[in-house]
């Protein structure tokens, strides 16, 4: 079983990208833009407090007439995150992004961030196992002597 450990291990950076609370909605346009990232976290006194996504800004941007250049992050961003730990695993994490609909979890070890999965992480690890399975049960099946 897939745990996050595992896919925070296989990530190819260990940086955490993150805003403070006070800067504009531009400026974190900006680092997700220049990160290719979907997510960026927000900060406030070196504390986690919220975390805005590109989707926020499709939702909360200028359709609504907020102008990325004027509008404050604290503003628009997502405060209640949902949260999970190292050893949570692949599967608990779908069901956590099903239920909120949400496509980024942070990760938590006491009190602090240790990282941020997004929703191609977990797919990514979870379609690795169900190959895994299927490649077990085939070799179960033509080591048995059964055939179809």
């Amino acid at each position: 079983m897939t745990t996050v450990r595992k896919l925070l291990e296989s990530k190819h950076t260990e940086t955490n990208y993150s805003v403070e609370a006070t800067d504009t909605v531009l400026q974190a346009i900006r680092v997700m833009t220049d990160a290719h990232i979907g997510a960026v976290l927000v900060t406030e006194g070196g504390r986690i407090v919220g975390i805005y996504t590109e989707r926020d800004y499709l939702y909360k941007g200028e359709i609504d007439g907020h102008s990325a250049k004027d509008t404050i992050i604290k503003d628009v961003m997502i405060s209640k995150m949902v949260t999970v730990t190292k050893d949570t695993t692949v599967e608990q994490c779908i069901g956590l992004m099903r239920q909120y609909n949400i496509r980024h979890l942070p990760v938590v070890e006491n009190e602090h961030l240790v990282g941020l999965v997004s929703m191609r992480d977990v797919m990514f690890a979870a379609i690795e196992n169900k190959e895994s399975e299927i490649r077990g049960l085939e070799n179960y099946i033509m080591g048995s002597g059964f055939q179809s």
